[in-house]
């Protein structure tokens, strides 16, 4: 330790042998400006005290075991204590040497260690992911999806598999499939829950999830695509649906329900609406039936052990509505024995394929069927059912002016035309409108304005044109009687439902199959030829139609000998 520190010409210290030898002239400067210090620093002269007393200590021993070598004999001309301490002072040397080096050297780290990220730019990672398992594809690990896959039928027999997340409900679904399949959505598709085994299927409402649905299902049951039109048809026409004499208060209230109240009765919870009527019940493990005086209310279907009392003590629970859904039975009377066609089910939640836990019933017509199935649906999901009701309403306020909605056909769908012509134009005038109208129904003989209408569009032959008809949707070709009624009532028993089909009788006629006021009726269309030209009529000549189509569409506009118009297509859609 001087008053001058040699510094090399990097700024480390150095011993000094290695600034004699490699730099002749140093540059010194002052012991007395220490450069600053930082709190990376060490105490030096703690650092150099330490390390004295260490190599005192190694070197000490060093000169013993030497002594010790030479038998305790110093070397030749030496005391012993001349020896060590010669020993001592060499390598004393050479230890303050070594010391600088290695507190230089230290020294030297450090300061490149501040230096570095203020003079040198960092290099970002060209390969992230391979440091970080979470956002790599490879070393994280992998994460389940929370999809499910769910497969739908349709009428044909045909099948398509979707993947939904498990929080989509019945609507998201068929929307989904009305996209993927470029159907007319008309909101009145539906998924409907089929059990083959059990000969049960019924409609899933809009706002049931799917995948909870599917996870109560047996492994034979599916999903099933189709339209029904009677959804939602109550809210409309609650009277059709409810007759006067099955819809009454609670023995709490000893009055009847004033039908302008009707459905905000069954809608508000505080109120005390029940359906009562005779029903036939199967009973448990044998194929005989029981009559019985049922009450339907909120907390459950009731039977009566004594005629048609309320009374508390003569009333029994069959089944309850929060756990239990309602289902029609589609395998027919033979099967049950049942005492009539209008047979429907209440199936627990939890049973899967047991017959043993079904309650099996019987109505005497399906008016009454309906109403207890209607009721069902309106004490167990309430105000839930009108708001999923409104939301299609709610759809088409939105549209803006811009928007294209998809139109379907119905009356309200259709306007007046005039084809007069060589091109048809839009009738504007309602005074007009209604005076063709009445001039078509009246004058439409030969049906040459119809028939100019379809000869300039198509430009084809007459057998080309009598056969345009199997490409509508309304069109079923050769069905049964049996299988056009399983139709209708499947898609609901509405009023205007209606399909074409192709006659069993006659091979050259086709049947008209209507519903009104839930009973289904059977129109025989027939072929007429004038002047060679071959016309199809309803009414025996008195009006006759070019083509199908043109029956459909004067039919839809005007009701004629019909019982009412024809609104609604049966359709059976191939996904």
């Amino acid at each position: 330790r001087g008053s001058f520190t040699p510094v090399s010409p990097c700024g480390c210290l150095l011993p000094c042998n290695f600034h004699c030898h490699l730099f002749p002239s140093p540059i010194a400067l002052p012991s007395h400006h220490p450069p600053a210090s930082t709190d990376d620093d060490v105490d030096l002269e703690q650092l150099v005290n330490d390390m004295n007393s260490s190599m005192e200590s190694v070197y000490s021993t060093q000169a013993d075991t030497a002594l010790l070598l030479n038998n305790g004999h110093a070397p030749h001309n030496h005391h012993p204590h001349q020896v060590q301490a010669a020993y001592l002072g060499h390598n004393q040397a050479h230890r303050h040497s070594d010391m600088n080096v290695c507190v230089s050297l230290w020294r030297c780290l450090r300061e490149e260690q501040h230096l570095r990220p203020a003079s040198l730019p960092a290099i970002p990672n060209p390969f992230p992911e391979l440091c970080s398992p979470a956002g790599s594809p490879i070393l994280s690990p992998i994460q389940t999806s929370d999809n499910h896959i769910v497969k739908v039928w349709s009428e044909d027999g045909a099948g398509k598999v979707v993947e939904i997340p498990a929080d989509m409900t019945a609507r998201d679904v068929c929307q989904l499939l009305v996209y993927k399949s470029h159907c007319l959505d008309d909101n009145a598709w539906t998924l409907v829950e089929h059990h083959p085994i059990l000969g049960l299927e019924r409609c899933l409402e809009d706002h049931e999830l799917v995948v909870q649905v599917q996870a109560s299902m047996s492994s034979d049951s599916k999903f099933l695509f189709r339209k029904n039109y009677a959804k939602y048809e109550f809210f409309r026409n609650p009277l059709n649906f409810f007759p006067e004499q099955m819809v009454a208060w609670c023995q709490e209230s000893d009055g009847s329900i004033p039908q302008s109240q009707l459905l905000q009765n069954f809608l508000n919870s505080s109120s005390c609406p029940e359906i009562q009527g005779y029903l036939s019940v199967k009973e448990p493990g044998r194929k005989s039936w029981k009559k019985l005086y049922m009450f339907l209310r909120r907390s459950g279907l009731y039977y009566s052990t004594k005629g048609t009392s309320k009374e508390p003590r003569h009333l029994q629970l069959l089944s309850d509505l929060e756990d239990s859904n309602i289902f029609t039975i589609i395998t027919g009377r033979k099967l049950h024995n049942a005492p009539t066609d209008y047979q429907f089910c209440i199936k627990p939640s939890k049973v899967r394929s047991d017959c043993k836990e079904l309650k099996m019933l019987c109505a005497e017509d399906e008016q009454s069927r309906t109403c207890w199935m209607t009721a069902f649906r309106l004490f167990k999901y309430g105000i839930v059912l009108y708001q999923s009701y409104n939301v299609p309403q709610q759809r088409k306020s939105n549209l803006s002016p811009f928007s294209a909605p998809v139109r379907s056909v119905s009356e309200n769908s259709l306007v007046a035309m005039d084809f007069s012509g060589r091109t048809g134009r839009v009738i504007d005038n309602p005074v007009e409108a209604q005076s063709a109208a009445l001039e078509e129904g009246q004058t439409l003989e030969g049906g040459s304005r119809w028939k100019s209408q379809r000869m300039n569009v198509l430009g084809s032959p007459a057998h080309c044109i009598h056969l345009i008809h199997r490409t509508q949707v309304w069109f079923h070709g050769r069905i049964m009687r049996e299988e056009a009624h399983k139709m209708i009532i499947q898609q609901g028993q509405v009023d205007g439902l209606f399909l074409l089909r192709d006659s069993q009788s006659n091979p050259k006629a086709f049947v008209l199959t209507l519903c009104h006021h839930q009973k289904i009726k059977h129109f025989q269309i027939l072929p007429c030829e004038e002047d060679g030209q071959v016309f199809f009529t309803l009414d025996d000549g008195a009006t006759k139609f070019t083509d199908l189509i043109h029956l459909v569409e004067f039919y839809q506009l005007n009701r004629g000998v019909l019982p009412c118009k024809l609104k609604h297509p049966c359709t059976a859609v191939a996904l």
